[in-house]
């Protein structure tokens, strides 16, 4: 594994147990009774929805390179169907692969990543996409590089 982004992070889960915890220390403290059954079905709630929302992110927002394939959430691209990967925008004109689709099946490159421009050996233009754009690039290309190398030899 060249690099890689789990997309989401398990702690997220936490929060809804940290909060309940919160709520039934001050309801413990206070004159009323408990409302242990409200708790409950918040706790299931809050649970629920962030173990939902944790795996969909880990699934559809993960990345992983290897010295063979790309993985943008599910899809799996090998490195030799990549003809060109296209240098950073550092002014501020746009280049025309900042339009182009996303890898993977989101239909744009996922909040708080950014794109890198690849060139498809099919002659399509898209997105590659990360947190750690520049690490990403940087492998990335590292990357392509050797498959290419290893593909002509």
């Amino acid at each position: 594994m060249l690099f890689y982004e789990p997309g989401g992070s398990w702690w997220v889960v936490a929060i809804g147990p940290v909060l309940i915890g919160a709520v039934l220390a001050m309801e413990i403290a206070g004159p009323g009774q408990v409302h242990w059954l409200v708790l409950g079905i918040f706790a299931v709630i809050l649970v629920g929805f962030s173990v939902v929302q944790v795996h969909a992110a880990r699934t559809h927002v993960s990345v992983r390179l290897t010295e063979t394939t790309l993985q943008q959430g599910t899809r799996t691209l090998p490195l030799t169907d990549i003809a060109t990967i296209y240098p950073a925008n550092n002014g501020a004109e746009h280049q025309p692969w900042e339009s182009a689709r996303a890898l993977g099946e989101l239909p744009a490159v996922p909040r708080r990543r950014k794109g890198v421009g690849v060139k498809l050996v099919d002659g399509g233009t898209a997105q590659a996409w990360a947190r750690d754009v520049d690490r990403f690039r940087t492998e990335l290309t590292e990357a392509h590089l050797a498959a290419q190398i290893r593909r002509d030899s």
